[in-house]
């Protein structure tokens, strides 16, 4: 299936191609096929490829100095792209505690949605999640697949200080905080996981089109945890399912 891009010049030595504003994974994988056609491509002034919900952001090494010529370069490749396949990917398993301590907002979800919080807590780690891009920090996984029951919208007066680890809900999405920092989404528990390791070769275990599933810790469990990880002992539970 071909959809109707845009493209349109980003700065002077790169080009903002966008796919019709919908998050759907049918749309993922297109965006994931043409970008690693375009990877694949014989372009040698191609420097990077950014991915987000339904865009590509391509940089070029070479200002572009002829918008038009470029651009229909692009759209050829795009309709020789190959069918779309979907590949196989990983299901990575990540631990969360809903304990109080960590569960900022689950009160304040729990009261607007007249859910209890155990109801909220199982309706979040029951689903399974696909990683659509990685963003606005390093590491941080921006998840669809929320539960519909649980879309809740982001806070008015975004928090100065979050802890790293916290999981939470904002919109129509759930993800985890890689670092300490602001951050508008509401707090519903914590993952003691690494989800940045800056001096690995793959600093992020995950990538786009993967999928995560939470389960359930207790705060003794989380503890242990962190332990393990200090210590280099503990590695994320992971399976390669097939597209």
């Amino acid at each position: 299936m071909d959809f109707e891009l845009t493209y349109r010049q980003f700065s002077e030595r790169s080009i903002l191609v966008e796919w019709p504003s919908e998050i759907t994974e049918n749309m993922l994988h297109d965006v994931l096929n043409f970008k690693n056609h375009l990877l694949n491509s014989n372009i040698k002034s191609l420097v990077q490829i950014n991915n987000a919900y339904n865009s590509l952001l391509i940089i070029y090494d070479i200002t572009i100095d002829k918008l038009n010529n470029e651009v229909y370069a692009l759209n050829a490749l795009y309709s020789s792209r190959a069918s779309i396949l979907k590949p196989a990917f990983k299901l990575w398993k990540i631990p969360v505690c809903y304990d109080d301590e960590f569960a900022l907002d689950l009160i304040e979800i729990s009261e607007e949605k007249r859910l209890s919080k155990s109801k909220i807590i199982k309706l979040h780690y029951e689903a399974i999640y696909t990683v659509f891009f990685i963003g606005f920090l390093p590491g941080f996984l921006y998840l669809g697949g929320l539960n519909k029951q649980l879309y809740f919208p982001r806070k008015k007066s975004p928090r100065q200080r979050i802890k790293k680890g916290a999981v939470a809900i904002g919109g129509e999405q759930t993800g985890i905080y890689p670092n300490v920092s602001p951050g508008g989404w509401s707090i519903i528990g914590n993952s003691p996981v690494e989800l940045f390791k800056l001096n690995d070769d793959i600093p992020c275990f995950a990538n786009a089109g993967d999928k995560i599933q939470f389960f359930p810790i207790s705060n003794a469990e989380h503890s242990a945890i962190l332990s393990q990880i200090a210590s280099g002992a503990y590695q994320i539970e992971s399976e390669v399912i097939d597209g």
